[in-house]
């Protein structure tokens, strides 16, 4: 009976010690170290590339059981910029996105895949103009390490297609679709 519960005790701490190396990081927006981007095609000739200054959010890793890992963001939708004031008004007006009723979109990832080739999937639900919807962001880690004022950090990209039905978003022409470039660099607490 003895060996059973220090077999059992040895079990729990296993598993509790491999839960307990995901590390986590704050998205380091203050330093500009992150980005999301967005590319929209524009009535079939050309498109528009724009992205939200504005945004928060954190995240776990654990390199040894990325499983485990999770991100949450949260996205300032009045923060939009496509480098033309006129157009961006436009965008946030309730014509699309809707900033001024929608100020916060949102993405909580649900779970993290490994691929075979290494990439990842991170699947979660993303609030956009008052619609949450399931979406697939492919993803890589680029690195992690040391930074030169005494900090840890890891680092990610990734991209994602948004249909803009899915969140009751106009529909202007050729642009049914958005394409999102992630750009996440944290640091470790």
């Amino acid at each position: 009976m003895k060996k059973t519960l220090i077999a059992l005790g040895l079990g729990v701490a296993t598993v509790f010690s491999t839960t307990a190396l995901a590390d986590d990081y704050v998205i380091d927006t203050n330093g500009a170290h992150a980005s999301i981007n967005f590319k929209v095609p524009h009535l079939g000739y050309s498109f528009i590339k724009g992205r939200f200054n504005d945004f928060s959010g954190n995240f776990s890793y654990d390199p040894s059981n990325v499983t485990a890992s999770n991100i949450t963001v949260n996205i300032d939708t009045t923060s939009l910029d496509s480098n033309h004031a006129e157009r961006d008004k436009h965008l946030r007006s309730d014509d699309f996105i809707n900033a001024s009723k929608y100020s916060t979109a949102t993405f909580k990832s649900t779970t993290i895949e490994e691929n075979s080739d290494g990439t990842l999937t991170v699947n979660g639900d993303l609030t956009l103009h008052g619609k949450t919807n399931p979406i697939a962001i492919q993803a890589n880690f680029i690195g992690a390490g040391s930074d030169p004022w005494g900090g840890y950090r890891a680092g990610f990209e990734g991209s994602t297609r948004l249909e803009l039905k899915d969140y009751d978003i106009a529909v202007m022409g050729a642009s049914s679709y958005v394409d999102l470039e992630l750009h996440v660099e944290g640091v470790r607490q």
